[in-house]
């Protein structure tokens, strides 16, 4: 028993590090970065909310547990700004520490890589709502610190009309009130207009 309790202690340990992981977003209207660990609890609690609203018949306990370990490689590969060139291949790098961390001899989750490996595919109802909300949230930071993260990183709109554009076809709700949001922050100067 006791053997059991320290090789698990060891493992939380071990996961402990994403907090270590910063990311480039915000939080509370500029006050400080947020860690990966903090983004993935927000977007546990944020996709749980939107499958509660949205009334789709999500599994919800899958849903939460996907988000919980979306970045999960971030511990072993860090966080790739969405805006970066390196990010068509930051998977790779994200997979291997995935598979490190579920060897771990204090692990008894048993899924762990195959549920990281479906949210990164995307290809379930809860994986796409997943995908969504994870774009959403730093975008809401932006708008919340007046666009911090944008200006910090020279950000233009079109940058983020790409990387958002995949949302019109999983939920045009959201993809509304985005460009609403989107065009506000141009109007407001937060974001460059071309």
């Amino acid at each position: 028993m006791i053997d059991r309790i320290s090789k698990i202690s060891d493992f939380m340990i071990q996961l402990d590090a994403l907090k270590s992981v910063n990311r480039r977003t915000y939080i509370n209207g500029g006050e400080r970065v947020e860690n990966s660990a903090e983004h993935s609890w927000h977007l546990a609690m944020a996709c749980w909310a939107f499958a509660e609203m949205l009334k789709d018949e999500y599994d919800v306990p899958k849903l939460i547990k996907l988000a919980l370990l979306h970045d999960l490689g971030e511990i072993g590969a860090g966080d790739t700004f969405l805006y970066s060139s390196k990010r068509g291949t930051a998977h790779v790098k994200e997979r291997e520490s995935v598979k490190q961390i579920a060897s771990h001899p204090g692990n008894p989750i048993g899924d762990i890589v195959e549920l990281w490996e479906e949210q990164e595919a995307g290809g379930s109802k809860e994986a796409k709502l997943l995908k969504v909300i994870d774009r959403l949230l730093p975008f809401l930071h932006n708008i919340t610190s007046e666009g911090r993260a944008w200006k910090d990183n020279g950000i233009h709109k079109n940058q983020v009309l790409k990387m958002h554009q995949f949302i019109e076809n999983e939920s045009l709700e959201i993809y509304n009130w985005f460009i609403d949001k989107l065009e506000y922050a141009v109007e407001q100067g937060w974001l460059d207009a071309s």
